[in-house]
């Protein structure tokens, strides 16, 4: 999977189809709420910082349980 680093959206909605989650699924594994998910898939608004590391270890985790694999583009 290739991603734009710049198209945090694009990333949200492409990791959570790819590992099969609905938006609440996934704001439960990062903690946030599910209209969060919802809004940053639907570019209303954009994380926090910590927000964005959330899901960055989040995907990291996936990666090494071998259930994700995304190649960022520069």
């Amino acid at each position: 999977m290739a991603i734009q680093k710049d198209s945090f959206p694009e990333r949200v909605k492409k990791v959570r189809t790819t590992l099969g989650l609905s938006q609440e699924e996934l704001a439960h594994e990062l903690g946030v709420s599910f209209s969060t998910i919802n809004r940053w898939e639907n570019r209303q608004t954009k994380p926090i910082k910590l927000a964005r590391l959330q899901f960055e270890v989040f995907c990291k985790r996936k990666i090494e349980e071998g259930k994700l694999e995304i190649e960022v583009k520069d």
